[in-house]
């Protein structure tokens, strides 16, 4: 697959072909839904937490006889059905994340990169670099974005002018390609990659 390359002055510079083992396959709703629900899953803080019975403070001893009063049976008042009680079943700290294969989070990966292709939202670009810190510059050189929210990746390092640049703009992203990840680039309008992006991420999914 070839897709031309983006230079900074908005015009098409030449062509790169892309790797059809990664940007090339067929979506699948059912790899993307796993990978996204294992990302999220792993996000979650898991710290909600209630007080069982014997988290409750409180006296221990028998609130009265157990027979002869014509009342229920009860033990201490730090029963679930008095107030001020424990709670019974609720939830405990824990770790929400859950195992998911290598490979199919390697799959996922592959995918989401090629659905931004077939739907022509996968732009490439030759340096996402940028000469100062200056969000109306950066909004300049994106400007075939055309206003919609976007990922952008770059190499290994990511530049600290375009970073300053897009940290206050809404719906933009930049990443090192390291952190190329599904659910980042789904919930994106847009992909930008930079040529050199584009090598490390065929270069580590083949």
């Amino acid at each position: 697959m070839k897709i031309s390359v983006v230079a900074k002055d908005k015009k098409t510079k030449a062509e790169i072909e892309l790797d059809d083992a990664v940007f090339g396959l067929e979506p699948r709703q059912d790899i993307l839904s796993r990978v996204v629900t294992w990302q999220l899953a792993r996000r979650q803080a898991g710290t909600h937490k209630t007080k069982e019975i014997g988290d409750v403070s409180g006296t221990t001893k028998k609130m009265y006889r157990q027979k002869g009063t014509g009342g229920a049976r009860h033990g201490s008042r730090r029963g679930a059905q008095f107030r001020g009680g424990g709670i019974i079943f609720g939830p405990v700290v824990r770790d929400h994340g859950h195992d998911l294969q290598k490979k199919v989070r390697k799959l996922g990966l592959k995918m989401a990169l090629s659905a931004k292709a077939q739907s022509g939202d996968l732009f490439v670009v030759d340096d996402l670099s940028l000469e100062s810190p200056k969000t109306k510059l950066a909004l300049e050189n994106f400007g075939y974005l055309k206003g919609a929210s976007a990922l952008m990746i770059d190499g290994d390092q990511v530049n600290s002018n375009l970073k300053k640049a897009v940290s206050n703009v809404v719906g933009f992203d930049v990443l090192p390609q390291i952190g190329a990840n599904v659910y980042d680039i789904l919930r994106r309008d847009k992909l930008v990659l930079s040529v050199a992006a584009v090598k490390s991420l065929e270069a580590r999914l083949k």
